[in-house]
């Protein structure tokens, strides 16, 4: 399926982002039912990751510069797939809705706890990469895994003017009228 007709969009690409909040490089059209909480790093303040909560499936959101000739997704799945490897999980990529992908089963905060799953998935668009980690109910249930899927495609991604070096998170802020909360998360419900 072709990105620039069914999603995740590049800001050039909307003719319009009525309904959409803005959080700086990401914008997303809130729904129903949705809860929408920032990963903030304590020291800086800076926002690192939007995560989104719907119907017991999570899906965190971020954007990285790309450089103009090639996407990152190819070389970061690689990574990722060793990186979770090395911590002794496992993982295998397959073909999804968005192309490659990765899934992993991941150990619990809790030894004695239950494994919990990712499915990881990214998408290349123009001079940007943006990264899904999807988890919850939509790991197996694909009317949940079709409500986040959704979500990630209708993304807009505005990569700025302003140059980056490949790899770096594209700035992500609280939407208007949001103050920063003092706490390591920070949400709103819509």
């Amino acid at each position: 399926m072709n990105r620039s007709v069914a999603g995740p969009f590049d800001a050039s690409e909307v003719a319009s982002l009525d309904g959409h909040a803005s959080f700086g490089s990401i914008k997303l059209i809130p729904v129903e039912g949705m809860d929408i909480r920032l990963e903030v790093e304590e020291n800086t303040q800076r926002v690192l990751a939007i995560s989104i909560h719907l119907n017991h499936s999570s899906l965190q959101l971020q954007a990285f510069a790309a450089p103009k000739t090639e996407g990152l997704w190819n070389e970061i799945r690689g990574q990722l797939f060793q990186s979770i490897r090395a911590q002794g999980s496992i993982v295998e990529e397959r073909i999804g809705s968005f192309g490659p992908e990765l899934v992993a089963q991941l150990p619990s905060d809790d030894p004695s706890g239950p494994r919990r799953y990712s499915r990881f998935i990214g998408v290349d668009g123009p001079r940007w990469f943006l990264r899904g980690m999807v988890s919850g109910a939509a790991i197996n249930d694909p009317a949940s895994a079709s409500q986040i899927e959704t979500i990630f495609r209708s993304v807009v991604v505005d990569r700025g003017s302003e140059p980056l070096p490949p790899r770096d998170l594209l700035p992500l802020e609280f939407p208007e009228g949001v103050v920063a909360p003092p706490r390591l998360l920070g949400g709103f419900s819509q």
